[in-house]
């Protein structure tokens, strides 16, 4: 039986600058933080070589950017990855900023046609992890083990969750007891995709050994503290995915396509769901969390849950990050986008415009430092094929339309011919700094 790390107390007022940031000991590659989750009084926290670490972090998906100075200017300390493809990248970035990494280890899902059933893959995977641990055990940035990412997550072909194969936990039991051995210097977390309790508690029959259960939740994280209670689970738990509203938990169009927020509401909801499902936490078992994510991706949107635009422009929740984890907002805060009307609609009044007619969009944006807004106009496709667990999804193109009139918040435009489409605008200081929104509308006769 593998001894069970140490817990200890988390105060989950953690964002707040006047909370130590947990600086560790310095040292190289041959000297390894010693890491424990350590239990005082009830509460939990993470301590690095006996200091307590309070998380000030995001994700970071090294393709989908990975602007570490941007972070350490934020006040962040900590990041999480889903694979070590760019391992040796992101740790060098820890050593200068000083970041501590939760690293991610990219596990086989049966989402995506693993089957837990072939000894021989379950094996060579095994193999595959073991390999990592020896790599990176002994760098002083590295948090802990990340094994997998939302294993639970399986669907049935109405789209509805579907129970996976029991035998992806006894993998994982597997790979716990083997970091456990290899590795005693790091906790060990699996992630799970949404608070379901049947789903946790099959995992945790399975993998009783690790140390920290971690949820994925996005408009459910003002209810993390009551849904991880109900499950009964006594272990600590990270939130190692929070954000806007997912897709999922979103209105959609009559014709089925996701409504996004735009970006002003959005960073409110995802400061709101901090607020309550983070920082007052009462808990004592939440050991913080990772907001997602740190960069810019196509899902759904080109903006659905990056924090920065693809020209690398930041957005208004990287400001109220950098005010949670500093005490103070940037020096140049971003545009804020409150609403967007197309033909006088919202995006939830289901938008159809009738082909090669004229229409009018309108969007509302305000800047809190009176710089001049920039307006950027998009009209594009609709996806074709949806991505599955946050995969890679193609960015539909954009389509050129006549333009009748452009004066910035408010755009005259043509109607192409019959299809699905979304209307996107971006809201620019020029000085890094954006904010936008879109709305899907259909085109028929």
């Amino acid at each position: 039986m593998i001894k069970q790390h140490i817990f200890s107390a988390f105060i989950s007022m953690f964002f707040f600058s006047c909370i130590t940031t947990g600086q560790k000991k310095e040292g190289n590659d041959s000297n390894p933080s010693l890491v424990q989750v350590k239990e005082v009084e009830g509460q939990y926290s993470f301590y690095i070589n006996s200091e307590k670490f309070e998380i000030k972090g995001v994700g970071i998906n090294y393709a989908d950017g990975h602007d570490f100075e941007a972070l350490h200017k934020a006040g962040g300390n900590a990041f999480r990855t889903w694979t070590v493809k760019n391992a040796e990248q992101e740790l060098a970035a820890a050593e200068k900023y000083n970041f501590m990494v939760a690293m991610g280890i990219s596990i086989g899902k049966e989402l995506y046609g693993f089957d837990y059933n072939d000894t021989e893959a379950v094996a060579k995977q095994f193999e595959k992890v073991k390999t990592i641990i020896k790599k990176y055990k002994n760098h002083p940035n590295v948090l802990c083990w990340v094994v997998g990412n939302e294993l639970n997550l399986l669907f049935n072909e109405d789209e509805t969750l579907k129970a996976v194969n029991p035998k992806v936990y006894d993998a994982m039991a597997d790979i716990v007891d083997f970091i456990h051995q290899e590795d005693p210097n790091h906790p060990v977390t699996l992630t799970f995709a949404g608070v379901i309790e049947e789903h946790l508690k099959v995992a945790l029959e399975r993998c009783p050994q690790v140390d920290i259960v971690s949820v994925q939740v996005y408009g459910d994280l003002e209810n993390v503290e009551e849904s991880m209670k109900n499950t009964g689970i006594q272990k600590p738990y990270m939130i190692t995915e929070f954000g806007p509203m997912g897709f999922w938990e979103m209105p959609k169009t009559a014709w089925n396509r996701e409504i996004e927020e735009v970006s002003g509401p959005k960073a409110d909801g995802i400061l709101k769901r901090i607020e309550k499902g983070l920082i007052n936490n009462k808990s004592g078992r939440c050991l913080g969390g990772f907001a997602f994510e740190w960069g810019q991706k196509q899902e759904r949107t080109p903006t659905w849950y990056g924090m920065f635009h693809k020209d690398g422009s930041q957005t208004e929740t990287i400001d109220n990050l950098t005010k949670l984890w500093t005490g103070k907002y940037p020096e140049n805060r971003a545009p804020r986008v409150d609403s967007l009307f197309l033909d006088g609609k919202k995006a939830t009044d289901n938008v159809y415009l009738k082909p090669d007619q004229k229409y009018t969009a309108e969007v509302f944006a305000s800047e809190p430092d009176n710089d001049t807004l920039v307006y950027k106009w998009v009209i594009s496709k609709e996806v074709i094929t949806r991505s599955q667990g946050g995969e890679k999804e193609i960015e539909p193109p954009a389509v050129i339309v006549k333009v009748i009139s452009d004066k910035g918040d408010t755009f005259n435009f043509i109607t192409p011919q019959e299809g699905e489409y979304r209307i996107l605008v971006y809201v620019y200081d020029n000085k890094g700094k954006a904010g936008g929104g879109n709305i899907p509308f259909m085109v028929k006769k």
